[in-house]
């Protein structure tokens, strides 16, 4: 019996390698993207189990896994860090920096 690749294996994987670069966007989107990977990976995994002989392309799906519990872990940061920011300067604290350092780098540019 011919082999057959698992279902959303490629899926799992390049929603697990987005979700690390795109923590940096308020880590919201690596949040979103690593749970649909886990979610994915976990029917995965149980298809898999059933049956091993029959899939194949499991790689995809552990490495996507990993990949998604590292993104998921830098976004959570990364809302944490914006959150002790605005909590320590406000939003208009981060706006005045900002400002600042728009200023210093078109005195510099």
């Amino acid at each position: 019996m011919e082999q057959q690749t698992l279902p959303n294996s490629q899926a799992i994987l390049i929603l697990g390698i987005l979700s690390i670069p795109l923590c940096c966007c308020y880590g919201i989107p690596a949040l979103v993207l690593g749970i649909i990977a886990i979610v994915l990976a976990k029917k995965a995994t149980d298809l898999h189990n059933e049956n091993p002989e029959m899939y194949k392309g499991f790689q995809n799906v552990k490495t996507g896994k990993i990949l998604a519990i590292i993104g998921i872990s830098l976004g959570v940061i990364y809302i944490i860090i914006n959150i002790a920011m605005i909590a320590i300067y406000g939003f208009d604290g981060l706006q005045e920096m900002q400002q600042e350092m728009l200023q210093q780098y078109n005195l510099e540019g």
